[in-house]
């Protein structure tokens, strides 16, 4: 699966991994939607820092999780983006839905 559930305390984090397209995205909405039915969490982390590729299903979970926590009082939270998708996801819109943040930077040594 290319999704991995962490609860910590009232937050929910889902971190994601490998592809997202249609053939799997239905199984990530599954597996963060189920940890966010059972925690009902105040604040909704989704972690692309794994994450290889992104086609417009990205888009659509996104969005779609927004949907499912859309005012239940739970902060939204995309993190760990690459620059392109940082950027794609700017072009759509969801800085007005979600904090996005990219990926942090290499400390130099």
């Amino acid at each position: 699966m290319n999704v991995k559930t962490e609860i910590n305390g009232t937050s929910v984090t889902a971190f994601l991994s490998g592809e997202i397209d249609h053939h799997n995205a239905p199984q990530i909405r599954e597996a963060i939607d189920e940890c966010v039915a059972f925690r009902q969490p105040d604040r909704l982390i989704l972690d692309f820092g794994d994450v290889t590729f992104m086609d417009s299903s990205g888009i659509g979970l996104v969005m779609g999780r927004y949907r499912l926590i859309e005012g239940k009082n739970c902060s939204f939270y995309i993190v760990n983006l690459s620059e392109h998708a940082y950027r794609v996801m700017q072009l759509a819109g969801l800085e007005k839905i979600a904090v996005l943040k990219k990926k942090a930077r290499e400390s130099v040594k």
